[in-house]
């Protein structure tokens, strides 16, 4: 994708450091951050200078490199083990974190040179993900019909994976080739990433779309306002239930009610087997903090934190809910798009058909 008329991926790695777009401080101020070691790479994710289930896999993949590169001759089992460990912990509910994380620790583990091999399949899958999301816009693009008002939330663009997007994927590709499409983009409280991610987006390509109170979507869809619901996963469970940004459930339920559709666009290496249901999918805690204050740029143009909230009150600051697949239209993976059900999903990740 291009900013201010340069191509950017979201994450990259060159010659140790990790870079990443600040994400905490668009839309106001583009910045690229750079991590210089996997400590530094694992606050980044943890503090969501980068965040979305691909960008977090890749920026993961990337830390599991720079930490064979880090890691003592004498030593390096353990010194690996205990770094992938820290990567892990870092946003729990990501499926992608996990799938990374693993690929590259495995292929580098019992490699004759293991931080050639470790830095190998990091890329992979940095050019994996943004390949798999390609694929995702070219089967969601089928459905979007010219005309159409699709409803979003959270950030599943190209700023949530290395280029793209999931459920952005479609509209791109959609307004691309000349459909007339918009976009009701929720602005995703309590940090905003719809407001402030996926408006910054829409506005660089060039699509028409407006930022929706969290609680305004039902309102629309009962007005008939709405033609069809795509969101981003970032845990799918064998069933087909489904983990996405807090808010998502509420959405599904309203879209169900009356009759959108109601998708979730995500490549294979999001789902995860050994979840049974979203029962089994750990839900992040984030601190209170996110919901009391918000930050912006102030009249000097300095980003500023503020209280927003009664003084003293305490917040309940849940990352993630589960929408149970039965409110679950399709799944739009890079090989098509599956039904939210256990034997769809097992034949979809076994033999890349269902």
């Amino acid at each position: 994708m291009k900013v201010n008329g340069a191509d950017y991926r979201t994450v990259w790695m060159k010659e140790g450091s990790v870079f990443l777009i600040e994400q905490n401080l668009l839309p106001f101020e583009f910045r690229v951050h750079e991590s210089r070691s996997c400590a530094e790479t694992c606050n980044a994710i943890r503090t969501m200078i980068v965040r979305g289930a691909g960008a977090i896999g890749a920026a993961a993949g990337f830390a599991m490199a720079q930490a064979f590169r880090e890691a003592p001759h004498q030593g390096i089992r353990e010194y690996t083990e205990n770094a992938r460990k820290d990567i892990e912990a870092t946003r729990p509910t990501a499926q992608n974190l996990f799938y990374a994380t693993e690929r590259v620790f495995d292929a580098a583990k019992d490699s004759d040179d293991p931080r050639a091999a470790a830095l190998s399949e990091a890329q992979k899958i940095a050019d994996e993900d943004m390949e798999r999301c390609r694929k995702i816009g070219e089967h969601g693009n089928g459905l979007i019909r010219n005309g159409f008002r699709v409803e979003t939330h959270c950030n599943a663009g190209w700023l949530a994976f290395v280029d793209y997007g999931t459920a952005l994927s479609p509209v791109y590709l959609a307004h691309r080739n000349g459909k007339k499409v918009s976009v009701y983009v929720d602005e995703t409280r309590p940090r905003s990433q719809g407001a402030r991610l996926t408006a910054w987006e829409l506005r660089n390509e060039g699509v028409p779309h407006t930022i929706l109170p969290d609680n305004a979507g039902a309102h629309m869809m009962s007005h008939g306002k709405i033609d069809m619901m795509i969101v981003g996963a970032d845990r799918i469970a064998a069933n087909g239930d489904t983990a996405n940004k807090i808010g998502t459930l509420e959405k599904a339920i309203a879209a169900k009610e009356f009759g959108v559709p109601f998708y979730v666009a995500a490549p294979t290496s999001t789902f995860d087997l050994n979840c049974a249901s979203g029962k089994d999918i750990p839900i992040e805690e984030r601190s209170e903090e996110e919901v009391l204050y918000q930050t912006g740029p102030n009249s000097s143009g300095k980003m500023e934190r503020i209280l927003v909230c009664s003084p003293d009150s305490r917040a309940l600051n849940p990352a993630f809910d589960v929408t149970p697949a039965r409110y679950i239209t399709g799944i739009i993976t890079e090989n098509g798009i599956v039904k939210p059900d256990k034997d769809s999903i097992k034949g979809l990740l076994s033999t890349g058909s269902f």
